[in-house]
């Protein structure tokens, strides 16, 4: 007859194992998802606005990397960035088309609410981008970004980060000052 206490053990046991493996693939970050996000790039005494769209499409498998799951995705992006004109007195829109190469690295095998992101890509804009102190030479830029953010809600759902992205033609003509957005964004995945 089975010992009550080793029964009651090997149940608890399982249990807890049940739930660990829950936990584990509670944040689904293979899902696709929508995102919206408001930024700016800080200038002497102004600043250039962006507010962007975009959608997160998972590509590859995940894979375990020091007790780190990383996540493959691609990202497509349309934003809008105002500027403030060189008279200080008025503002100019610019519309920008991005795709991002992207990987997520979520702490403690995947079981952590929390994450980090990396990504490289290439946007192209409607216009040469122009601010009182900076000026793109070419419509087409090269983009990096980093992120750390927080998922929330039923699987990890939602999200909520904190981003920088960068912004420079990576030398193809000059001049080539750069743009450094920072950024916060809501993701839902579905």
């Amino acid at each position: 007859m089975p010992n009550k206490k080793s029964s009651c053990a090997k149940v608890l046991l399982g249990a807890g194992l049940l739930s660990l493996s829950l936990a584990a693939s509670a944040f689904e970050d293979g899902n696709p998802a929508f995102y919206a996000g408001a930024g700016r790039a800080p200038h002497r005494d102004t600043h250039t606005r962006s507010l962007t769209i975009g959608a997160v499409l998972p590509w590859g498998a995940q894979h375990l990397l020091w007790g780190t799951r990383v996540t493959p995705y691609a990202e497509l992006s349309l934003s809008q960035w105002q500027a403030p004109t060189a008279d200080r007195q008025s503002h100019r829109n610019y519309l920008q088309l991005g795709a991002i190469a992207g990987w997520r690295f979520r702490f403690d095998e995947g079981a952590s609410p929390w994450f980090f992101d990396a990504g490289l890509g290439g946007t192209q804009m409607n216009d040469r981008y122009e601010s009182p102190d900076r000026r793109f030479s070419t419509r087409f830029q090269f983009t990096e970004q980093l992120g750390i953010g927080r998922s929330f809600g039923e699987r990890g759902g939602h999200e909520l980060s904190l981003r920088i992205q960068h912004f420079s033609n990576g030398g193809i003509k000059k001049p080539n000052p750069g743009e450094n957005f920072y950024m916060v964004r809501y993701l839902y995945r579905f």
